[in-house]
């Protein structure tokens, strides 16, 4: 592989997600990523049998997107030898990236002090729940808890005392890991300047904080917030999604709502409704956007999703599709923008169709990943090269 980051070797010590996919986008990209686990190994091979959901022998493809590409090493770090041979390989790395949380790495012997005063060179890049200062830094984070829950996106993703919907797992973890992985290549460039190592911090409760950074400035500036409101009551009726006849949803996409308002109405054959003094503007929709809802929903209900999209397109209508998962696997366009990969066998897992890390380099030498390693697969591999 001939990836932006070949030459670069980053030792990573992380179970579950955040850290490790960051780790999995830079072996993507073509670093020797170096995973060090226990002897049980990362609890993400065990995805299925530790979540209930089926047997420790099942594939674990969660795991295999964010692990794929790496070199599993098994190190015992409550040992000496462990240590030991840890130090070695800290040494010969550019970045160590852990999501331990700070009290864990510190009994480890591989905490930021520890670890920056023994490699000054390295790049020391800790993903946690919560931050490493201030008093809950011990506690457990997980992608629901610090990053959609504590962060108050959960809460503004439904109308105010509406019961709080589940997350599809992953989201959080994952925007967290490409803001780690982006704070490590900041940290790289720097030392390209100054010769010096760095820590990089990064925690699902800030990326989810700055993910929700409209609606937090608008509060810290002015003092208050919209609530969430149901689709029936969205204050700009073509910012919303609607169902077809076929059951299909799709969004309309009219964020510049009165120069966009006369092309929904060629392509609805409504023209007429330009004239309603209900509708005539932005701010006229806006306050009776329960009636046009209500108009919208009973004419969307006339035919199907391909039907409209053929009149949207016809009169530049701004829309989006809703996907189903099997949607998104056969849609062309996300086929064509190189969204799925196919990952090689390995000794940790079969040849399979996979997710694709989300940038692609003008090259192509990185499209194709390398497989999934096994369980210490590489322990003696890599010790050797130490030695």
């Amino acid at each position: 592989m001939n990836g932006p980051l070949e030459g670069i070797r980053i030792v990573e010590l992380g179970v579950w997600v955040a850290g490790p996919a960051a780790g999995g986008i830079a072996a993507d990209w073509g670093a020797d990523v170096i995973k060090v686990e226990a002897p049980s190994g990362d609890p993400m091979r065990r995805m299925l049998a530790v979540t209930g959901g089926g047997g420790a022998d099942l594939p674990s493809p969660p795991f295999d997107l964010d692990n794929r590409g790496k070199r599993s090493v098994v190190l015992e770090l409550d040992t000496e030898e462990g240590q030991i041979a840890m130090h070695k390989l800290l040494a010969s790395a550019d970045v160590f990236l852990t999501n331990l949380r700070p009290d864990a790495v510190d009994r480890l012997g591989v905490g930021a002090e520890a670890v920056r005063a023994a490699h000054p060179h390295l790049i020391y890049a800790s993903v946690t729940g919560y931050g490493r200062e201030g008093p809950d830094t011990w506690r457990a984070g997980y992608d629901v808890g610090a990053f959609w829950a504590r962060s108050g996106l959960a809460a503004l993703a439904v109308p105010p005392d509406a019961p709080q919907q589940g997350f599809r797992g992953g989201v959080g973890d994952h925007i967290t890991a490409i803001t780690t992985l982006s704070g490590i290549l900041g940290a790289l460039l720097q030392r390209q300047r100054t010769g010096e190592g760095a820590l990089v911090e990064t925690s699902l409760l800030r990326t989810g904080i700055y993910c929700l950074g409209w609606d937090l400035g608008i509060r810290l500036r002015f003092g208050k917030l919209p609530d969430s409101t149901p689709r029936t009551l969205q204050s700009n009726p073509m910012i919303n999604v609607y169902r077809a006849s076929d059951g299909s949803w799709f969004w309309l996409l009219g964020v510049e709502a009165d120069r966009l308002w006369p092309k929904l109405l060629a392509a609805i054959h409504r023209k007429e409704w330009g004239d309603d003094d209900r509708f005539r503007t932005a701010r006229d929709r806006r306050h009776n956007c329960e009636a046009l809802i209500v108009l919208l929903d009973e004419l969307f209900a006339t035919k199907t999703r391909d039907e409209w999209t053929a009149l949207f397109d016809e009169h530049d209508v701004w829309w989006a599709p809703v996907n189903t998962a099997d949607d998104v696997i056969a849609d062309p366009q996300a086929l064509a923008a190189g969204a799925f990969v196919d990952v090689p066998a390995a000794a940790g897992s079969e040849a399979h169709r996979a997710v694709a890390s989300p940038v692609r380099f003008g090259t192509g030498a990185v499209d194709t990943p390398r497989g999934v390693p096994a369980l210490g697969e590489h322990t003696e591999e890599v010790l050797r090269e130490l030695l």
